[in-house]
């Protein structure tokens, strides 16, 4: 039950992504899940339901992707670290694509339903945590204002990347610049 579950949010979050709010439907879920019609109706009792069990599962995927970031990088300075976040950034804007472009369709969504906020707000503050440490290994004298900057550029040049994509899409020499100018 709950691997079905779990199917049937992988794909709200791709319906979200990949067609936006106004297609997430339990038709449609079910549609891109591959599951019985109704399959999604069952799991969550209203479109707000879905959207809660949607912002909870994001949550977890992107804290197991970040958990494995952190745990594969061990960047040595603050270029090593501006290479591990361009790849990322790569990643999170090319293959998991839908999946970040669902995780700004739910801060829109926050914006009429603040109750969306603390979760999403979690995910993040998790992320912060990693970056801090990370920033002030490297020197930074306000680590975790600097790691907020940081994150609030990351997240813009993925929005821009979502809506105008570029096929040479390289953030790395931007995230090198804006970490010089924050550690220098």
């Amino acid at each position: 039950m709950a691997r079905r579950r779990d199917q049937v949010l992988d794909a709200g979050i791709q319906v979200l992504g990949s067609e936006g709010a106004r297609r997430l439907t339990y038709q449609a879920v079910d549609a891109a899940a591959g599951v019985p019609s109704g399959t999604t109706s069952n799991h969550f009792r209203n479109r707000a339901a879905l959207i809660d069990g949607i912002v909870d599962h994001l949550q977890v995927l992107e804290r197991r992707d970040w958990e494995n970031f952190a745990a594969a990088a061990g960047p040595a300075d603050a270029g090593e670290l501006a290479d591990t976040v361009t790849r990322f950034l790569q990643y999170a804007t090319g293959p998991e694509r839908a999946r970040t472009a669902a995780r700004f369709a739910l801060y829109l969504e926050a914006t009429a339903r603040p109750e969306l906020r603390s979760a999403l707000t979690r995910g993040r503050e998790t992320v912060i945590g990693w970056g801090t440490e990370w920033l002030e290994r490297f020197g930074s004298p306000d680590p975790r204002r600097h790691c907020e900057i940081l994150f609030d550029y990351l997240d813009g040049a993925a929005f821009h990347q979502l809506a105008f994509p570029a096929e040479d899409f390289d953030p790395g020499p931007g995230i090198h610049e804006l970490l010089r100018g924050l550690l220098d």
